[in-house]
């Protein structure tokens, strides 16, 4: 409980300096990842899925658990996620011996299940709402002492982020616009900050499911709202499916994020495709919704963009049907 009680200070809480810092933190642990043309566009992807457990997740796992001290490691640690988030706490905690137990939903994709028990956790399986998994991972922080690893909600989870922010400038110092995918925030709230300290010009835009859009009906009405979990269940994008950004995360994103923008499910897979066969890369439909949003936002020239390719673990068969029903002629 010790990192959770930090999390309500505000936007201050998280600087560049402790962007910077966990950066250097992370560094032994997790690789900077390469930034990839779709040659018809011009966008380029992070490919965030290139890390070891597919997805972005791994730099605040890791940054979550090193900031620990060696006593709070050994009591063991918790956290709850749909899925990323659990994998990339389960591998980090693997590596650096210390014991995870980690709380997922029932709908959660298999793939990611599988890979929360191939690092050695403790599983928990709960209902579909992410209230509830929140509130069992609490109920077992407070029960056995675990130090619970937030999926987003975190200064550490926001500092790890902004990491991909300094990549981005370091590899494409021109660029100016970035779009990120808006689940519960950690990602867009760490990488904004980062992108608008170093280079205020930088357009950021947060890109959302149109049926799991909590995040632009925030932005529209000014303050948080929260939508049924329901009909977050109604996407694909299943890493996208929380019901309302965390507290930390909107208030620095409602002061870094330019524009919210919403995509259609269709966009996503059509987007999975052409992934898949202009950049090889696997996207799930979490990590398409970005490039979906910046693809869509085509009518205006796109200039020197990147989308965060936030994640690739996807069930086989979705990636299949994805690019089987892929429109002739999209593909190179």
């Amino acid at each position: 409980m010790a990192m959770a009680q930090h999390v309500r200070r505000g936007a201050d809480t998280v600087t560049l300096h402790h962007i910077r810092r966990a950066a250097e933190r992370t560094r032994p642990y997790v690789r900077a990842t390469p930034l990839v043309a779709l040659v018809s566009s011009g966008l380029h992807l992070k490919a965030e899925s290139l890390h070891p457990t597919g997805a972005f997740k791994l730099r605040g796992a890791f940054n979550a658990i090193l900031s620990l001290s060696e006593a709070e490691r050994g009591r063991g640690v918790v956290a709850h996620s749909s899925g990323n988030h659990a994998m990339a706490v389960a591998y980090a905690a693997a590596r650096l011996g210390v014991k995870a137990t980690i709380v997922m939903p029932n709908d959660a994709p298999a793939l990611k299940i599988a890979g929360v028990q191939r690092w050695g956790a403790d599983l928990v399986v709960v209902g579909p709402a992410s209230d509830e998994r929140a509130d069992v991972a609490d109920q077992l922080s407070r029960q056995h002492r675990y130090l619970p690893i937030p999926p987003y909600d975190a200064p550490q989870i926001v500092a790890a982020t902004g990491v991909i922010g300094l990549e981005i400038l370091r590899d494409l110092p021109g660029v100016e616009t970035v779009f990120a995918p808006v689940s519960g925030g950690g990602l867009i709230s760490g990488l904004a900050l980062a992108l608008k300290r170093v280079k205020p010009s930088v357009r950021v835009v947060g890109v959302e499911p149109e049926v799991a859009a909590d995040a632009f009906e925030s932005f529209r009405a000014g303050r948080l709202v929260a939508l049924p979990a329901e009909q977050m269940a109604m996407t694909s994008a299943d890493g996208l499916r929380v019901r309302q950004m965390g507290a930390l995360n909107w208030a620095i994103a409602r002061n870094h994020v330019d524009e919210i923008i919403v995509v259609s499910e269709a966009a996503i897979q059509r987007t999975i495709a052409l992934i898949a066969g202009e950049a090889r890369l696997v996207a799930e439909a979490s990590g398409a919704v970005a490039a979906a949003g910046a693809l869509a936002s085509a009518a205006r020239p796109l200039g020197t963009s990147v989308a965060i390719l936030s994640g690739g673990n996807i069930d086989p068969l979705l990636f299949a049907q994805a690019v089987a029903a892929d429109v002739p002629g999209r593909l190179i």
